[in-house]
């Protein structure tokens, strides 16, 4: 079967009959000049060394190559061979934490947009893998439900604040909750949840949360951010501004710190890995390559790949132009005097 990958490229032949019109104009200069000098019988005895038979081979031949040029930009292929694709990907729901304790900044340029940062650049480096994105506070929901789209999933992950959720505390064990029921429909051997927090959890149900993800075959891992020393968990209303630093109800100023034993402790009873993320701190990249080393096939299928014949045009258009380059504007001598006797 034949068929060229890129007609449009036929549209570059159309410089043709400009480039034929260029030379053409040129013969017609060229014979009007001499024509100033005499009559052109006579000039040309006088200039007998010109052949107009060889510059108009020359022309053919630049003509010539200019049309292979514009062939083997359009690509042409014959020949087929037919070949097995199969990609492969894995399911990731990535259950976020934007809880107000998230808002301290002890990272910077806090740990809810270091968070987001982190899990942005992990979506940049998907290729083939659906990801899920979970909302998670007191409560926890499915932000964006898996997909390969990940323009939209980087939409819906900048959505993600405290105010979105109506319930505020820290829920670990609701947010594993959600994250394996948005897996229900993965294969087991792929059901991958990341989960991204300063790991406090006000609510308790961890325990029961971790048996279900094990049960599941629900492998999660943890993703730390913040410090393990406390930090004051800061003020900040709707638009986020920020004015001084939230106090209990004697007055004293509320902390917040990263508590990694709880997220430790998640990821080892579900076969996954905890890793830090931070300033200077590359958790999610090696997270990230944790995961890529799994992958199963999510598509099979036979398709037809054309043999590209666009060299064999390229090679006779440089054929054509050194054809060009080598063969004389003026004939030889030897002719001349043939000619002459």
């Amino acid at each position: 079967m034949f068929r060229f990958a890129d007609p449009l490229a036929f549209w570059s032949l159309v410089l043709l009959p400009a480039l034929l019109g260029f030379y053409w104009h040129g013969r017609r200069r060229r014979r009007a000049l001499l024509n100033q000098f005499g009559e052109h019988p006579l000039v040309r005895q006088l200039h007998p060394m010109a052949s107009a038979a060889a510059r108009r081979w020359k022309a053919s031949l630049v003509l010539a190559a200019a049309a292979a040029l514009g062939l083997a930009l359009a690509r042409p292929q014959f020949g087929t061979r037919v070949e097995t694709v199969r990609r492969e990907g894995q399911d990731i729901v990535v259950a976020l934490d934007v809880s107000r304790s998230m808002h301290a900044a002890d990272v910077q340029p806090s740990r809810l947009d270091r968070a987001k940062l982190e899990v942005g650049r992990m979506i940049g480096r998907l290729d083939g893998d659906r990801i899920g994105l979970v909302a998670f506070a007191g409560d926890a929901f499915v932000q964006s439900p898996l997909t390969t789209d990940y323009g939209a999933a980087m939409m819906f992950l900048s959505a993600m604040d405290p105010e979105i959720m109506s319930v505020q505390g820290t829920d670990l064990g609701r947010a594993i909750a959600v994250s394996v029921e948005a897996l229900e429909e993965t294969p087991p051997e792929n059901r991958i949840a990341v989960l991204v927090s300063d790991g406090e959890d006000h609510e308790g149900g961890l325990a029961e949360a971790i048996q279900l993800a094990a049960g599941a075959n629900v492998t999660v891992h943890a993703v730390g951010i913040g410090s393990p020393s406390g930090v004051p968990l800061p003020n900040v209303d709707e638009s986020g501004r920020r004015s001084g630093f939230r106090r209990d109800a004697t007055g004293e100023v509320v902390t917040t710190a990263l508590n990694e034993t709880a997220l430790q402790d998640v990821a080892l009873q579900t076969g996954g890995q905890y890793y830090r993320a931070g300033p200077g701190d590359d958790g999610m990249r090696r997270l990230l390559d944790g995961i890529g080393d799994g992958g199963r096939e999510l598509e099979s299928r036979q398709v037809t790949q054309y043999e590209e014949q666009f060299r064999i045009f390229l090679g006779a258009a440089l054929v054509l132009l050194a054809l060009e380059a080598v063969l004389p504007e003026r004939r030889r001598k030897r002719a001349l005097r043939m000619e002459v006797g």
